[in-house]
């Protein structure tokens, strides 16, 4: 007589634990699905914020290494064409003139004595790939998240416990092609475009 009461309290029970269950994971995956939104948004910020920075550092590092190589390709063709000339005039003027910018040369070279531009550029090739990477997997965790949490909502039997307390779709990952942004601006969402 007893197993007739225990086994529809024990059936009562599983069900509201699977409820419970159901009714936690839909939660806590609707906070999460947000929390992705935001990083994507956080991400495109940093994009925005960082890349034109960076751009602008490597183009002032390249202008500073560039003007020391032109100084010394005028020196260099003041040189050879003084040489050319066969003048001793041409070549005094010449050699005065490298002399003049040696003193300029030695201060550049010692404030700066590696000079590599190439540095800089990869640095800021590394930070444009870094902060790609970042974004693509911000939006893959989005798309992960709003699928399994759109999963349970149309499997059984975790699609009555949704039903039940009201849980809707997740649209997830919303592109501006459909004219949303994610309350990001469109000027952050555009990829930058590098040019030195």
């Amino acid at each position: 007589m007893i197993m007739i009461f225990l086994i529809p309290l024990i059936v009562v029970i599983g069900v509201a634990l699977y409820a419970v269950s159901v009714y936690n994971f839909l939660a806590s995956a609707k906070v999460r699905i947000k929390a992705a939104i935001q990083e994507i948004g956080n991400q495109l910020k940093r994009q925005a914020e960082l890349i034109p920075n960076l751009i602008e550092a490597t183009k002032g590092y390249m202008k500073h290494e560039k003007e020391i190589f032109e100084m010394l390709s005028k020196a260099r063709q003041k040189v050879d064409s003084a040489v050319k000339s066969g003048k001793v005039s041409d070549m005094v003027l010449a050699n005065d003139s490298l002399v003049k910018m040696i003193p300029q040369l030695t201060a550049t070279f010692e404030s700066n004595p590696e000079i590599k531009a190439s540095e800089v550029v990869k640095d800021l090739m590394s930070n444009l790939t870094d902060t790609s990477d970042k974004v693509s997997y911000s939006r893959r965790l989005l798309i992960d998240l709003t699928a399994d949490y759109n999963a349970k909502l149309v499997t059984v039997p975790s699609s009555f416990v949704a039903g039940l307390f009201g849980f809707k779709a997740e649209e997830g990952l919303k592109m501006l092609d459909a004219g949303l942004s994610l309350e990001v601006s469109v000027n952050e969402v555009k990829t930058p475009k590098v040019s030195l």
